[in-house]
């Protein structure tokens, strides 16, 4: 079985040259993709005395795919579906544990706040995750949302759905703490160094790249936004959308600095929702994007300036329901999600070998899992099984698609 001859990146137009193939080294496990879920596998691997190799087609960070923008959320009460919170309960454990790990401060709690109809997908969602499973949480009315919160103006049906426990990730420094973490556990990672071809038998794995051979027992595909060109025959679309971060500098700054503001989000009522975090020394400005998917794109063809049109998806939240943030842009930036066909995740075999587990689709709302998929991923390669809840994360709820 072959994932395809050319590197992900298609830099070669189509053309492989010719290509002596050098001595292959072996390893137990081979992790391919070293962004958040890689480099986090990497680590859990090394941790446990397996022999990995993670290879990456850019450098360890890079900021061309999803995991970059100085923040991510992270929260429990989980309106998406209640079967994430036992995953979530248990990545907050490891990201602690990461933290004690590198000496690095890469979680900050502020609490958050989902504002909304209340019996909207947000509101009503987090409600059902924090019933279901216990979760402290308060919901807010109109006259108190805007005595707690004055920096959000909501009409005045609203309620806010508010939870201590929820905060954010420092992303660039999460990635770059598992992966040093990883190397000094004993990993090896190799950035720069794009696949051309993998194979995956009764016999192992085998990944040829455009500087080596690797043979390895058991195979972890990583490969985020360039997951749907590594794993053609998974039998599932993936689709890539170009996504739009921006920073600006409030009108009331003192309204959104660092434990004034709560992490948050609002609900569009469209199946969308703007969110946002707290101002925080190192990046200027207040920083806010639309949650939904975007423009679908290559990303290897992505268009990571500016267009017409980009600053107005989170401009109109500001307008409506924050004024006192409504002040001049500062940046913006782009990254990318790897959408599923039903928005959750897929952690699972491959289903062409039990030697190849994937890892992708996390459709924008993956990161603050990376600790925990990381970990999942350790046991899939190691043992073939987790304890950890993933069954409906797998594959086989796509069967009616095929």
């Amino acid at each position: 079985m072959s994932g395809g001859h050319c590197p992900p990146s298609g830099s070669c137009g189509g053309q492989c040259p010719p290509y002596v193939v050098p001595a292959v080294s072996t390893f137990d496990v081979i992790v391919i993709g070293i962004g958040a879920m890689g480099s986090s596998a990497c680590y859990h691997l090394a941790r446990r005395g397996a022999r990995v190799v993670g290879l990456e087609q850019f450098d360890i960070p890079h900021t061309l795919g999803s995991s970059h923008g100085q923040s991510r959320m992270i929260r429990l009460a989980y309106y998406e579906h209640p079967d994430y919170v036992p995953l979530l309960k248990r990545a907050y454990q490891l990201w602690e544990e990461l933290e004690s790990v590198s000496g690095q401060k890469l979680l900050h709690i502020t609490g958050g706040a989902y504002i909304g109809p209340e019996k909207g997908e947000l509101v009503g969602g987090s409600l059902r995750s924090a019933q279901e499973h216990g979760l402290e949480h308060e919901l807010l009315d109109w006259d108190e949302l805007r005595r707690r919160f004055p920096q959000f103006h909501a009409p005045d049906d609203w309620v806010a759905f508010y939870e201590p426990r929820a905060g954010f990730l420092r992303p660039e420094r999460v990635v770059a703490a598992y992966a040093e973490s990883a190397l000094r556990a004993g990993a090896e990672l190799h950035g720069r160094e794009a696949v051309m071809e993998w194979r995956a038998d009764a016999h192992g794995a085998t990944v040829r790249t455009t500087r080596a051979v690797y043979h390895a027992d058991h195979l972890v595909f990583c490969g985020g936004p360039w997951s749907g060109k590594l794993l053609r025959d998974v039998g599932v679309p993936l689709v890539v959308t170009r996504q739009v971060l921006g920073w600006v500098w409030p009108k009331e700054p003192e309204l959104f600095a660092l434990g004034q503001l709560p992490v948050w989000a609002i609900d569009r009522q469209d199946g969308t929702l703007h969110y946002g975090f707290p101002m925080t020394s190192d990046v200027p400005g207040f920083k806010l994007a639309h949650h939904g998917a975007g423009q679908p794109t290559d990303p290897d063809r992505l268009e990571r300036d500016p267009l017409p049109g980009d600053e107005e998806t989170f401009r109109a939240v500001l307008r409506q329901i924050i004024p006192a943030g409504d002040g001049p842009l500062l940046s913006m930036k782009v990254c990318l999600y790897t959408n599923s066909p039903d928005q959750h995740f897929i952690i699972d075999r491959h289903p062409e070998s039990e030697r190849a587990t994937i890892a992708c689709g996390f459709s924008g709302h993956g990161f603050k899992f990376a600790s925990v998929v990381g970990e999942i991923l350790a046991d899939l390669a190691t043992t073939g099984r987790t304890a950890l809840p993933t069954q409906f994360l797998r594959l086989d709820r796509f069967r009616s698609l095929k």
